[in-house]
């Protein structure tokens, strides 16, 4: 009988070759051109290995900074924390802003103590006055820190009725941020932090679950992710950025471009002095309407009370915050 012709119609009887598979002889190009065929071929083939053309694109850091790579940027900005979360399988938030700068009550009082002990030394110095005066309200707010703790508490909870699906989300920076991933992590759930690099130094706080803690370089992918699993939106006492993200949220629901969640501020007079819907809407540059966009309320828990109760009335398919056992 003749033996089977080996060709390139026939394959020789041995496994699958892998990547990882060496091969019996090596391929031209394993090594660099050799001195004794050219004596400035290792000069030129390390200044080749150094320049920065040669360096792969996903680890060219200097590339990945140039302006023309912005698209390229801004989508992996967002992919890394989507897959993230996707891979943990939550799928509602609770987001919680308020200020950075309303500490534990003690930290606060400690602070007012101090300035007290500077202000009684340096009578008449109208500056340690003025750090005074503002250490004082921020003790009258810390108690904001105690109701966000208590609201992450409350989430918390929930979340581990539906095995994680639901979590809250802060920014991922201290004071209110702290105090809300605090209180989820006080009942062992999930909590989420989405920070975001500055020119200074920002650490994230110590609250937040390891692997649910991202680092954003843009504001705009940040504040996409903040909303695109967002079931309600609580805020408390805060400045620019918490305004800023209260308004961007009141506005893409006023002009539909994302589905209605319950909107909570907590704390009825700080919210009032910090701008006034009655007088938008007198004077024209928003509806009446407009102003159902957002309740109020006093404390961590009965703004969870509110959340609550605006999903169970709006049936929200998949989300059952109170007694969940999905």
């Amino acid at each position: 009988m003749n033996e089977p012709r080996r060709g390139a119609d026939t394959l020789p009887p041995c496994p699958s070759l892998t990547s990882t598979q060496p091969r019996i002889h090596p391929l031209p190009g394993h090594s660099p051109k050799p001195p004794t065929e050219d004596p400035a071929a290792p000069a030129r083939t390390a200044a080749i290995l150094a320049s920065p053309s040669y360096r792969p694109a996903d680890r060219d850091l200097d590339f990945l900074s140039w302006d023309a790579v912005r698209g390229v940027r801004l989508q992996i900005d967002y992919e890394k924390a989507q897959l993230l979360l996707e891979q943990h399988r939550i799928v509602h938030t609770i987001v919680v802003f308020g200020s950075t700068r309303l500490k534990e009550p003690a930290t606060a009082k400690a602070r007012v103590a101090a300035l007290e002990h500077t202000a009684a030394a340096t009578p008449g110095d109208a500056k340690v006055a003025r750090q005074l005066a503002v250490a004082r309200r921020l003790l009258a707010n810390s108690r904001y820190y105690d109701e966000a703790r208590a609201v992450g508490r409350l989430v918390g909870e929930a979340s581990l009725r539906c095995n994680g699906r639901l979590v809250v989300v802060t920014g991922g920076g201290p004071g209110i941020m702290e105090a809300a991933n605090r209180g989820a992590s006080d009942v062992g759930a999930k909590t989420v932090g989405l920070n975001i690099t500055l020119p200074h130094e920002q650490y994230p706080n110590p609250y937040v679950t390891p692997e649910l803690c991202f680092s954003f370089h843009y504001f705009a992918i940040r504040k996409l992710h903040f909303l695109q699993r967002a079931r309600a939106l609580i805020a408390f006492p805060g400045g620019f950025g918490t305004l800023d993200e209260l308004f961007e949220t009141l506005t893409l629901m006023q002009t539909r471009k994302m589905p209605a969640v319950p909107v909570v501020l907590v704390g009825r007079d700080f919210w009032r002095g910090a701008f006034n819907s009655d007088f938008l809407a007198a004077e024209g540059t928003i509806d009446p309407e407009d102003r159902e966009l957002f309740g109020f309320a006093e404390t961590g828990a009965e703004a969870w009370d509110i959340v609550c109760r605006w999903h169970a009335a709006a049936g929200t398919p998949d989300l059952e915050l109170k007694g969940s056992t999905k």
